[in-house]
C-alpha cells in the first residue's frame, strides 16, 4: 500500500476551480459528487456533456458558438470536435490587457525582465502587423529556433493571431535535427535568437542558421532576436532582418484575430525521431486550447493570481502547455539556461524571488537535486509555493519523499504524464485529493484511460498497456504529409482497433491512482514476464556509487536477459562487490526477475533532446541493428560505446 504524503485541507479543497466545476456539474446534471473519482467516471461516460460544461466554465472566446461538441465518439481517429465554432487561439491567450505581469524572463546570466499583459498585447500587435503585410496567412507555417524567452511566445501569438501554424525547436538542436523537422513543413518565416546561454557561456546560433537556411528554400524571411548580444552581424543570414527593424514602431494597434474553425492547424509538434524522421503531428486550435485549459484550471488549479514556472525549452511540449497559462491570466516565468548554473539551487532562488506558486520540473532534475544535496526549504523562502509538478519520466518514491522533506511539507506534488502527441496528459494532478508516494493522483477528466492486458481487456492493480478508448479534443487533426492517414493510424491504432495505444506501461489502482513503469516498447520480458524499467532506475540511481543507468533486454537463447549499464559516480569503480550490492538491492526491493544477468559500466547514457533515456537505441546497438536517426539525441556519440561489446557475446 502506497504511503499517503499529503492531503489538502477542506478549506483548500473548497477554494479550487475543480470544486467549483464539480458543483456546476452537480447543479446542471442533478448529481451530488463530492469527490474526484465519481466525477471522473461521469466525465468518461458523458464526454460531450463534460466538454460542453467545461467550454462554458473556461470562458472560451469564440465569435461563433459550436453546433455540436463532437460528431461521433465511435470515430477513433477522426472524430470532429466543436464543428461550426469560429475562434482564434491567440485571442484566447490575450484576453487580458491590464498591468498585471504576464511574463517574467530570467536568462541564466542576467537579471529578470518583466512584461505586463498590456505590454504583451501591444508587442504582439506590433509584430502581427508586419507579418500580415509580408503575406502571412492562415495555413502558412511560422517557426522558431529560439530559447525560452518572451519573443518566442510573442512570435507564436502574432503568427497564430493571423491563423498561421506555429512550430518550434530549441537552439540546442543540431543542424540535421532542425532540418529533419522544419524541412518537412517548409516554413515561410523563421524566428531565431542570435544565440543562447548555457552554463555561463554564450553560444552562437547564427552560424548554424546560415547552414540550415541553405536547405530551407521556402523561408522568405528570418527575424533575428537579440539575446546574447544587441546587434549581431546578420550579413550571413539569407533574408535576415533584425527584430527591431521588422516590428512595427506604431503603438496602440488593435489585433485583427482571424476567426477559424476549431480544427484549424495551430501547432506542428514532433515525435522524438529516434527511429527515423520525426513524425509531424498537426494539432487543432480549439482542441489544444480547451484541453490545456482543462489541465491548467481543473488539474493544476491555476488562477489569475498564480505565478507558474515550468523548466522547459521551446523544443518540448511543456513550453506550449506553459504558454496556455496566459489564457487564465496568470504570470508565467520563463527561464533559459542550465538549471544548476551558477549554483545547484538557482531555480529555487528564482522561485523565492519571483514568488512562484506552481513550480514545474522533471523527475531527472529532482534526482539531480537529491544527488547534489540541495535543500531548498532550508535555503530559500518558498512560502508562496503551493504545487510542484514533475514530468519527463516516472518520479520515484524517493523523489516524492524528497519534495515533501526538503522542499515543503504542505504542497500538492503532481507527477504528470502524457505526450507530445496529445500536447497534454493522460494522468496528472487532483488538487482536491491526497498524494501517495510514487503515484500520479488521477486520470485526466474525460480521458477514458485504462491499463490493458495482453488480450486487450482493462485491468486494475496489474501492469498493462496505457490506452485511451474514447477520442479527446487534443488528438492530432492529422499527420503532416500523410494523405491516407497511414502514419497516424500505425502510430497509435494498429495494436487495438479504435483504441489509442500510447506506448507506456502502467498500473491503475482501485483508488484511480496511476503508476508508470516506463515505455512499453522498453519493458523487459525475462521468462515471458513483463517488467517496467522505472523500478530498476529508481533503486539503482539511489545508490551513491551510481550517477546514471540504462537497462535493456537482450534477446538470448530463445529468451530475454536483462542487461544493466551503469555510469559510475566520480571516484567509484564497478567492482564485484558493487555488482553484488546492485543485485541484492534489486532482488530485495523489486523482485528476482529484476536482477540483471550482466552489469556493465558505461561512459554515458544516451538521451533524446527533451531528456528521455533511449533504451530502444541502446538495444538496437547491442544487437547490431542500425539506429536511423542519431540527430534526435542530445548526445549521439554516447551510442558508439554500445556497439560490438564483447561481454554481450558471452554467457
Amino acid at each position: 500500500m502506497a504511503k499517503m504524503l499529503w492531503k489538502p485541507s477542506e478549506e483548500r479543497v473548497k477554494k479550487t476551480n475543480l470544486y467549483r466545476f464539480m458543483n456546476l456539474i452537480n447543479e446542471r446534471h442533478g448529481k451530488n459528487f463530492a469527490e474526484f473519482e465519481p466525477l471522473y467516471q461521469w466525465s468518461i461516460e458523458n464526454i460531450p456533456d463534460f466538454w460542453a460544461a467545461f467550454w462554458e466554465f473556461a470562458g472560451i472566446k469564440a465569435s461563433k458558438p459550436y453546433d455540436q461538441v463532437v460528431d461521433d465518439l465511435a470515430k477513433m481517429p477522426g472524430a470532429k470536435w466543436f464543428s461550426g465554432a469560429r475562434l482564434n487561439f491567440a485571442e484566447n491567450l490575450l484576453r487580458y490587457r491590464d498591468d498585471q505581469i504576464a511574463l517574467v524572463f530570467k536568462g541564466e546570466a542576467q537579471d529578470a525582465i518583466y512584461m505586463t499583459y498590456a505590454e504583451l498585447y501591444d508587442e504582439v500587435a506590433r509584430l502581427a502587423k508586419p507579418l500580415k503585410e509580408f503575406g502571412v496567412a492562415p495555413g502558412d507555417r511560422v517557426v522558431g529556433f529560439m530559447p525560452n524567452m518572451p519573443q518566442s511566445i510573442i512570435a507564436m501569438l502574432a503568427a497564430t493571431s493571423l491563423g498561421a501554424t506555429w512550430s518550434s525547436c530549441s537552439p540546442d538542436f543540431g543542424i540535421k535535427g532542425v532540418l529533419d523537422r522544419f524541412g518537412q513543413i517548409q516554413p515561410k518565416v523563421l524566428f531565431t535568437a542570435n544565440g543562447y546561454s548555457f552554463k555561463g557561456k554564450a553560444i552562437d546560433s547564427l552560424s548554424r542558421m546560415s547552414d540550415i537556411l541553405q536547405q530551407l528554400p521556402s523561408t522568405e524571411k528570418v527575424v533575428v532576436v537579440p539575446y546574447t548580444e544587441q546587434d549581431a552581424d546578420i550579413s550571413n543570414v539569407p533574408n535576415g532582418v533584425h527584430y527591431k527593424d521588422f516590428i512595427s514602431s506604431e503603438t496602440g494597434l488593435e489585433i485583427e484575430f482571424e476567426q477559424l474553425p476549431a480544427d484549424h492547424p495551430l501547432y506542428i509538434m514532433y515525435s522524438s525521431g529516434t527511429t527515423g524522421l520525426p513524425k509531424c503531428m498537426v494539432q487543432g486550435a480549439g482542441g489544444i486550447l480547451i484541453h490545456h485549459k482543462k489541465e491548467l484550471m481543473l488539474h493544476t488549479d491555476l488562477k489569475r493570481e498564480d505565478t507558474i514556472f515550468y523548466f522547459t525549452t521551446c523544443g518540448w511540449m511543456m513550453w506550449n502547455w506553459l504558454a496556455s497559462s496566459l489564457s487564465v491570466g496568470a504570470t508565467l516565468v520563463l527561464f533559459d539556461g542550465n538549471p544548476f548554473h551558477p549554483h545547484p539551487g538557482a531555480l529555487w532562488e528564482m522561485a523565492q524571488n519571483e514568488k512562484i506558486t506552481v513550480f514545474g520540473i522533471s523527475a531527472g532534475y529532482i534526482a539531480a537535486l537529491q544527488n547534489a544535496g540541495v535543500k531548498p526549504a532550508r535555503d530559500y523562502d518558498l512560502s508562496p509555493l503551493r504545487a510542484v509538478l514533475s514530468t519527463g519520466s516516472p518520479l520515484s518514491v524517493e523523489g516524492f519523499e524528497f519534495i515533501y522533506n526538503e522542499v515543503k511539507s504542505d504542497l500538492q506534488l503532481a507527477s504528470i504524464s502524457g505526450g507530445t502527441d496529445l500536447n497534454g496528459c493522460f494522468a496528472l494532478g487532483n488538487p482536491m485529493g491526497p498524494v501517495y508516494a510514487g503515484e500520479l493522483q488521477c486520470r485526466g477528466l474525460a480521458m477514458n484511460v485504462h491499463a490493458f492486458d495482453e488480450q486487450g481487456k482493462p485491468i486494475i492493480n496489474r501492469q498493462g498497456e496505457l490506452v485511451c478508448t474514447s477520442p479527446f479534443p487534443s488528438m492530432p487533426v492529422y499527420f503532416w504529409d500523410d494523405p491516407d492517414g497511414k502514419k497516424y493510424h500505425s502510430a497509435y491504432f494498429d495494436v487495438y482497433p479504435k483504441v489509442w495505444r500510447h506506448g507506456d506501461f502502467i498500473e491503475i489502482n482501485e483508488r484511480g491512482g496511476v503508476t508508470i513503469y516506463g515505455r512499453s516498447d522498453a519493458t523487459l520480458n525475462p521468462g515471458g514476464v513483463r517488467i517496467g524499467t522505472a523500478d530498476l532506475y529508481r533503486l539503482v540511481e539511489q545508490m551513491p556509487e551510481i550517477e546514471d543507468s540504462v537497462v535493456v533486454g537482450q534477446d538470448w537463447k530463445n529468451d530475454v536477459r536483462v542487461i544493466l549499464f551503469v555510469k559510475l559516480a566520480e571516484g567509484y569503480e564497478l567492482t564485484e562487490e558493487l555488482r553484488n550490492k546492485i543485485k541484492q538491492t534489486l532482488r530485495a526491493n523489486a523482485s528476482p526477475r529484476h536482477v540483471p544477468q550482466k552489469i556493465l559500466p558505461t561512459p554515458a547514457v544516451p538521451y533524446t533532446l527533451n531528456m528521455k533515456k533511449v533504451e530502444l537505441a541502446v538495444k538496437k546497438m547491442i544487437e547490431g541493428k542500425p539506429v536511423l536517426n542519431k540527430d534526435a539525441l542530445s548526445n549521439p556519440d554516447a551510442l558508439d560505446y554500445y556497439a560490438d561489446l564483447k561481454e554481450l557475446q558471452e554467457e
